[in-house]
């Protein structure tokens, strides 16, 4: 029997299947043993080629080169961020590692084990198809990836050419992005902005995100207040209890005319009031749905102080790849009906030791387990692996996730209402006041999530009772404006493309709207960062608003389909509906390319106005210190502190979002940078543990004897 090849999307997903299988033997980019040969990707290990590459001529802007949409798309190993004209060298010896075991005799299988998602299978194939084999493909299509799932989804792979919807969808999305991309935010740079800096960027999903933060801005600064007025009641009843009312005609409670309330006012006081009707009922509340991205990300961000979507989605990211929970990158908010049994497992597992235990009871009730609900992947969950150290930032994920996995075991929360409608008995007046009390009788799944319920207790009366009037007063109210968009609402209206619905009707119509939506679970984090980098949006503590070039390129861009929510979820539901085998690529792509030319087009002839100018500034460079690379002068970049020769080639960089350094809670400074280079130690004061405590230690930054790459180490004794 020969050997199997399995592909992964990441390093940290290799070694989970490795040890699934029990397999120890580490080599140089892959691990090997019982049959099998791991090997992985760096997620995109291939990227499309740049225009340039194509065609020399696009090296260089120039409107008369648009539109450009090669008649084929070819692709290249991922670039060297810092010199794009260079593969990167990791990942160009990864590619050829992966080449050279597809290619071994003895390899007669391969199995595609990357994110079970349009991008995964896109990874996967495009490295397959750029090798090329005439080999066997496989694809591992599973949840999680705990010991038991892998080899369970090991024994029901299935063919990849089954999987081809859903590469083609992945391809369309990629290709159609590139193309508008491409043209669009090359040819609005050259139409609209003043001054060299980065480009006036363009996107399919981009610009309609950009228009939900633009129409809010707008409608609060178009909002005009309104004073409006309320009658309220202060009532005695006969044992000496006091209880509030407010005075209602029908179902209306606020007033413009103030006049008529203070007639009503001045003829109540000292009155006698009587009980009309008393209601009471008792009302059932259901824990939230299990979380699915969008809902987990809005969670957090509205939760936590300076959380982003970005932040909540990498952190998932890593429970995910550490076994710890289920797929993130998914729509759904219910289970799949097999995971029935998994499911007990896990709750058995985490209700160990749980001061509620008892509460908890398994039900395989339709709120959880629902395969209507169901797009491609349940729910998130957690899994039957229990961590046993996380990072801050990934207990209060991991918290959050395994939490509302418990409510839905718990009993529902029930509540009393009341509603107490008093009237005056000496006066013939049109309206009554209503009283409304809220009294929690079971906490149910609240006590999971903690969640203090608001009570308002009032007295007991029964109907027919007499009641003093104590004290009445007009109350003056205005109306607010709608509040900035935060992340948690964003979202909501990216998930359902602008559509209106109430909360308790939300999951239906994800249902209707399958597929129909502004970007995926996958992209809208990422969408939302890249607003706030390119400077089109800004934060203020958790709100979103636009900036002055935002609000520009709004009013005055003129391909208005772009920021058409309508326009932008039927292209997302079209790339669902290829994903399913109902469309297809070339026709899809038809479109796309046929609205690029178009826009192009339009863009070319309108009126020339400036969105976005960027002065240029003649700063210089300090110099740092040596390059220990290649002796040439360290220099202050945005993203980093690297070499001034990188045009040569060198590599060497000391990033200012460094891994290493961010796990410790720092980043990296001048005076680190200065010390690294000229005393090859630098002392660093206010590291942060895992566990969150603070300590000093000494740092290096030293090249590895066996590579090119340079990696931290850390002293607590200073050695020369």
């Amino acid at each position: 029997m020969g050997t199997t090849l399995i592909l992964a999307e990441k390093p940290s997903v290799a070694k989970n299947i490795a040890d699934a299988l029990h397999i120890k033997g580490k080599q140089d980019g892959f691990m090997e043993g019982n049959g099998y040969v791991i090997t992985w990707a760096f997620g995109h290990l291939l990227e499309l080629y740049d225009a340039k590459d194509y065609d020399a001529k696009m090296a260089r802007w120039r409107l008369e080169n648009f539109p450009f949409i090669p008649s084929k798309f070819e692709y290249k190993v991922k670039r060297n961020p810092r010199n794009r004209s260079k593969a990167d060298a990791g990942a160009y010896k990864q590619f050829r590692t992966i080449k050279t075991l597809i290619n071994r005799s003895d390899v007669d299988r391969i199995i595609s084990a990357c994110d079970y998602d349009r991008e995964g299978q896109l990874i996967a194939d495009s490295i397959l198809e750029n090798i090329g084999t005439t080999k066997r493909v496989y694809r591992l299509l599973i949840n999680e990836w705990t010991e038991q799932e892998v080899q369970e989804g090991l024994k029901n792979l299935k063919p990849n050419e089954q999987l081809k919807p859903l590469r083609d969808a992945g391809v369309t999305r990629q290709w159609a992005d590139w193309v508008i991309g491409i043209n669009l935010t090359s040819v609005a740079t050259l139409k609209y902005q003043v001054g060299r800096g980065k480009a006036l960027n363009i996107g399919r999903v981009l610009l309609p995100t950009l228009k939900i933060i633009y129409d809010r801005d707008k409608e609060i600064k178009e909002f005009v207040a309104k004073d409006y007025f309320k009658l309220q009641a202060s009532f005695q009843t006969k044992q000496q209890e006091d209880y509030q009312a407010i005075y209602t005609v029908g179902k209306k409670d606020k007033f413009e005319d103030k006049s008529y309330l203070e007639e009503l006012l001045k003829s109540l006081s000292n009155q006698t009031g009587k009980i009309l009707n008393k209601q009471v009922e008792r009302k059932k509340e259901y824990s939230p749905f299990l979380f699915n991205l969008s809902n987990l990300q809005g969670y957090m961000t509205n939760k936590y102080k300076g959380w982003t979507s970005d932040k909540v989605l990498k952190v998932a990211q890593t429970l995910y790849e550490k076994k710890f929970i289920t797929y993130p990158r998914t729509a759904s908010t219910a289970l799949d009906e097999s995971l029935i049994g998994k499911t007990r497992r896990v709750l058995d597992v985490l209700s160990v030791d749980l001061p509620y235990k008892n509460e908890l009871k398994f039900t395989s009730s339709k709120r959880i387990f629902n395969n209507q609900k169901v797009e491609s992947h349940s729910a998130i969950i957690p899994t039957y692996v229990i961590p046993k150290r996380l990072t801050p930032d990934q207990q209060l994920v991991y918290d959050a996730i395994k939490n509302r996995f418990l409510a839905q075991f718990m009993p529902v929360a029930e509540y009393e209402e009341t509603i107490l409608t008093t009237s005056i008995a000496e006066e013939a007046l049109a309206g009554v006041f209503i009283s409304k009390g809220r009294v929690q009788i079971v906490e149910g799944w609240k006590k999971v999530e903690q969640i203090q319920s608001q009570q308002v207790n009032l007295p007991y009366v029964t109907i027919g009772e007499s009641v003093q009037v104590q004290q009445v007063e007009v109350t003056k109210h205005t109306t607010k404006p709608p509040k900035q968009h935060t992340e948690k609402t964003l979202l909501k209206v990216m998930e359902t493309c602008g559509k209106q619905y109430k909360n308790e009707d939300l999951e239906e119509a994800l249902a209707v709207l399958k597929g129909f939506s502004i970007g995926t679970p996958a992209t809208r984090a990422e969408t939302i960062k890249k607003l706030k980098d390119v400077g089109y949006i800004t934060t203020s503590h958790k709100f979103l608003q636009c900036t002055d070039k935002g609000r520009k390129l709004v009013e005055s861009f003129p391909v208005n389909e772009l920021f058409d929510l309508e326009y932008t979820g039927r292209l997302e539901k079209a790339l669902s509906d290829i994903e399913e085998g109902k469309g297809t690529k070339d026709e899809l792509l038809h479109i796309i390319f046929s609205f690029t030319r178009e826009a192009v087009g339009k863009i070319k002839e309108d009126q020339t106005v400036t969105i976005s100018e960027v002065k240029s500034s003649s700063v210089s460079k300090e110099i740092l210190g040596k390059c220990p690379a290649c002796g040439g002068s360290i220099i202050e970049g945005q993203k980093g502190y690297g070499c001034s020769n990188w045009k040569k080639g060198c590599t060497f960089v000391i990033w200012k979002n460094d891994k290493f350094l961010a796990a410790l809670k720092k980043r990296p400074t001048k005076t680190m940078v200065q010390a690294l280079l000229n005393n090859r130690v630098a002392y660093v004061k206010g590291l942060t543990s895992k566990k969150g405590t603070k300590f000093n230690a000494y740092l290096r930054y030293e090249k590895n004897p066996d590579n090119s790459y340079y990696s931290w180490s850390m002293e607590f004794n200073r050695r020369l």
